[in-house]
């Protein structure tokens, strides 16, 4: 389904339309947060969440997904637009159509973590936990990494 277009950027909710060979390349080699993640692991999460494919004359540009029980919790994860396409308003085009999606409204808690992208997530209203002492992770940073079969 195509939610949100933006002059030249088109963004949908159609897996089927997805790049999963870029989307993978880009979170195994680019990004900082998911360096060496297998493939495999790229298609379970993609198969799990509410995904957003951004697409510039049909190819795929960005992409975002959320983890969701649709009624009292959203977790964005992996919102990327590659380097040649960035600095065009498609980060923001793309966030609203995440934060508008019917599926993501009405939620109670909603929540990401990012490095380097406070501004973009504070213009749709994220801020730092109002009580960071209630919230608890469990994080392997080196999971996609560490050599296969040793902990």
């Amino acid at each position: 389904m195509t939610i949100a277009t933006n002059a030249v950027l088109r963004i949908s909710t159609d897996r089927d339309e997805l790049d999963v060979e870029l989307i993978h390349r880009f979170l195994a080699d680019e990004a900082y947060w998911s360096r060496g993640i297998p493939r495999a692991t790229v298609e379970q999460a993609i198969a799990g969440s509410l995904c957003f494919g951004g697409y510039v004359d049909g190819r795929q540009v960005a992409f975002a997904r959320v983890v969701t029980d649709g009624a009292t919790f959203g977790y964005l994860a992996d919102v990327f637009v590659l380097p040649e396409h960035r600095g065009r308003g498609y980060a923001k085009a793309l966030m609203a159509a995440v934060m508008g999606h019917p599926q993501l409204q009405g939620l109670r808690r909603f929540s990401l973590a990012t490095s380097d992208a406070h501004t973009l997530y504070a213009g749709f209203g994220f801020t730092a936990p109002s009580r960071p002492q209630n919230l608890m992770e469990k994080l392997d940073p080196d999971i996609y990494t560490r050599q296969p079969g040793r902990p």
